[in-house]
């Protein structure tokens, strides 16, 4: 098992504040925070939670995922 892993994570500004964070490759860390700061203390936490969880479990530990980001413009 490696000794260190590395996740992209999805940090998204929110309108009233604050920041929401996603990891593509662990779909169960949604977190977020007050700062950037906090948001990325925040999935840091939320993900060495996960990956315990799923080594206790022996579950697989994925490898990354990046997101594939596009546009969709919407006539109203």
């Amino acid at each position: 098992m490696p000794s260190s892993f590395d996740f992209t994570v999805v940090l998204e500004p929110q309108a009233e504040g604050g920041f929401t964070v996603s990891v593509p490759a662990l779909p169960e860390v949604v977190t977020e925070g007050d700062t950037e700061a906090e948001a990325m203390a925040m999935a840091e936490e939320a993900i060495r939670a996960v990956l315990a969880y799923r080594r206790d479990h022996g579950l697989p530990i994925p490898g990354d995922a990046e997101p594939m980001l596009r546009k969709i413009t919407i006539a109203a």
